[in-house]
């Protein structure tokens, strides 16, 4: 029996370095910043950045060899040590050590910021078919070659571009901090108690109707008193964000989000829409849910995630050991190599999987070396742990099959990034509906249902509200009251009368730290999403030839955007065709969800 029946597990970093006081820990460190200096010497030797170029000579491909071997090794190095810090601050913000370490190697890594935009002007202004012919090393990099001539395009010049790293520190980054720091701080006042907000955001799937209420009230109050804060914060980040996009020659925000993401904006037209098109059957289903819950004819914000009010379809407890066990025998009926793989994580302690003060919300994998990674998730007993389990470990084995790449050729979009976390995690849940009796079935689809609908609907939501507040950021500061009113007017469009208007959640842009990143980071998880599923359609069309291909596709996702990668599996992403057949498989879901309901 798992001696994770009692308790959930803590991750092991021990791979990585056991402390900070550590000569392995400390060389490591130093050795980041050794490799920095001499990445700089080399540039300046060969006056990387600094000179413009007419024609490709031997030299400038020596120099773009001997830059791109040193950026993948002290890549590969910085990783270890950046991971080890941030694992420690994820699951204990109050780490000071962790905390100022980080902070330290922020700093130092400022000069490397400012190599990087060197390294793409350079590359940028290269004839970039003559270096792919010439250069090896520049063939197995070929799509990043083509990339940076585009990126070079929409660079500031070599010392604004230093001065706006360095001035981030106080910035978007500090900001950023400001909120992560804040928010896994936070705690919440309920029943004369105070409980990580990480906790209380659990009690949204709790069987009592008053305490998820009492929750979600507890939980506004609290958000209510840090507003004032991370509004600054959000204001400072979208003006700098808007403002920088411009300066460097974007059409606007999104243009240049989707070009990081490696996708069109026709594509991401196509995929709004239809998902906007699906919105009236999310609505069918939450209706549906609404009924059963309270009998209401619409869902209040804390029902959300309410479990349902039907005999047996509360869903059974899953216990940590009983993951492992669903997850591992179901991994192997896909292959054998990615059930080991599953195994491996759970006997080697990869999984951070207790909630508890000071550890950030939600859940994430990081890679941490070539094919191995951490996962951090707050585990709850129920089928949607068990699905975020396996969406995360679809993450891992994605850097698995990235484990030969180098660095450079391993920087994965997010569009991308998103495709085998929904694949395992559509692996999981068809494995669970097959063996399920009628009511389990329905616990199993509510769980399903409750994240396609986060996906699809909330996310267009944060959409809406993220483009509403970089437009009018542009003209002034907006109030933590207009940043809840923007909220509330995108969740009314989206979920429409799926939800009580009178009981929504205007506090969402202070909880999603996404926000506080990359701009729009919404958009890929709806692309992840939908293309997993239609990936996952192609497996069950033609289950023996698909996984090599499978594998090779997640080992070239920095190596090729997304529509040549779906091009590869007969896919046009840029017809919401595609977009729409993905939403039908959920369509399916809802009309089975409604039906066994109303039955």
């Amino acid at each position: 029996m798992s001696k994770y029946d009692t308790f959930l597990p803590h991750w092991d970093l021990s791979p990585l370095f056991t402390e900070l006081d550590t000569p392995e820990f400390i060389a490591a460190f130093e050795g980041i910043l050794q490799q920095t200096q001499a990445l700089n010497t080399l540039f300046d030797d060969f006056k990387i950045g600094l000179r413009s170029i007419s024609t490709l000579t031997d030299d400038d491909v020596a120099a773009y060899e001997a830059a791109t071997n040193a950026f993948n090794t002290l890549y590969a190095g910085l990783r270890r040590v950046r991971a080890y810090l941030g694992l420690r601050v994820a699951t204990d913000s109050r780490d000071a050590a962790a905390q100022a370490k980080l902070s330290e190697l922020r700093g130092a890594l400022i000069p490397l910021a400012n190599l990087s935009t060197r390294y793409t002007a350079f590359v940028g202004s290269l004839d970039s078919e003559a270096l792919i012919a010439r250069s090896t090393v520049a063939a197995t990099h070929d799509y990043g070659v083509r990339e940076a001539r585009i990126q070079a395009q929409h660079q500031l010049p070599l010392e604004q571009e230093d001065l706006v790293a360095n001035l981030s520190l106080s910035g978007s980054s500090a900001w950023a901090r400001l909120h992560n720091d804040l928010t896994s701080q936070l705690t919440v006042e309920l029943n004369a108690e105070r409980i990580p907000m990480s906790v209380i955001r659990t009690l949204a799937t709790d069987a009592s109707a008053a305490i998820r209420k009492s929750a979600y009230e507890a939980e506004l109050e609290a958000w209510k008193a840090v507003a004032l804060p991370l509004s600054f914060a959000m204001n400072g980040i979208k003006h700098e964000t808007r403002l920088l996009t411009e300066r460097r020659g974007w059409s606007d925000v999104l243009e240049r989000c989707c070009r990081d993401n490696s996708i069109s904006r026709a594509t991401l037209d196509a995929m709004r829409t239809a998902a906007e098109r699906s919105f009236p059957d999310f609505r069918r289903y939450l209706k549906a849910k609404a009924k059963k819950v309270s009998g209401a004819e619409s869902l209040p914000w804390w029902d959300l995630f309410a479990p349902l009010t039907v005999e047996g379809a509360e869903g059974r407890s899953w216990s940590w050991s009983e993951a492992e066990r669903f997850i591992g025998t179901h991994f192997d009926a896909y292959s054998e190599k990615m059930g080991d793989f599953a195994r491996k994580t759970f006997a080697e302690r990869w999984i951070d999987a207790e909630p508890r003060p000071g550890k950030r919300d939600g859940a994430f994998c990081m890679g941490i070396g070539p094919g191995e990674s951490r996962i951090l998730q707050n585990f709850r007993p129920s089928f949607d742990g068990i699905s975020t389990l396996a969406h995360e470990l679809g993450h891992a084995y994605h850097n698995l099959c990235l484990k030969d790449r180098t660095i450079l050729q391993s920087s994965t979009p997010m569009t991308l990034a998103e495709t085998a976390s929904i694949f395992c995690e559509t692996i999981v849940k068809h494995a669970a509906l097959k063996s399920a009796e009628p009511q389990e079935r329905l616990a199993i689809l509510e769980a399903s249902l409750q994240n396609s609908c986060q996906v699809v609907v909330d996310i267009d939501s944060r959409f809406r509200f993220e483009k509403a507040v970089i437009e009018k950021r542009r003209e002034r500061d907006l109030s933590e009251a207009e940043l809840c009113e923007l909220m509330l007017q995108a969740q009314k469009e989206t979920y429409g009368d799926g939800l009580d208007a009178s009981a929504l959640h205007p506090y969402m842009w202070a909880v999603k730290g996404h926000y506080y990143g990359s701009a729009f980071y919404n958009f890929p998880y709806m692309f992840g999403f939908l293309f997993g599923l239609g990936l996952y359609a192609q497996y069950e069309a033609n289950p023996e030839s698909f996984h090599a291909a499978y594998d090779e596709l997640l080992s070239q996702t920095g190596m090729a955007d997304a529509t040549e990668l779906a091009r590869r599996f007969g896919l046009d992403i840029e017809s919401d065709a595609f977009w729409t057949a993905s939403l039908d498989v959920v369509r399916a879901e809802i009309d089975q969800f409604v039906s066994l309901v109303e039955g």
